[in-house]
């Protein structure tokens, strides 16, 4: 029992999904998939960095 309320809900996300119409920017999209940076990051020393002492070594951002 107590199942009816969540297979409601469910059932109208899935409604609302389907016949809802959704404006997809395909260009920044297709930047995402293909690994290009939309936002650009800025340079943090690693003095100025206060979490530098977690990173892992064995990673690089470079």
């Amino acid at each position: 029992m107590g199942r009816g309320r969540a297979k409601a809900k469910q059932t109208k996300v899935a409604r609302d999904l389907k016949y809802r119409t959704h404006e997809t920017d395909f260009g920044a999209l297709a930047k995402e998939l293909h690994g290009e940076d939309t936002h650009p990051t800025s340079e943090v020393d690693a003095d100025d960095d206060e979490w530098v002492d977690y990173a892992d070594p064995r990673r690089r951002a470079d």
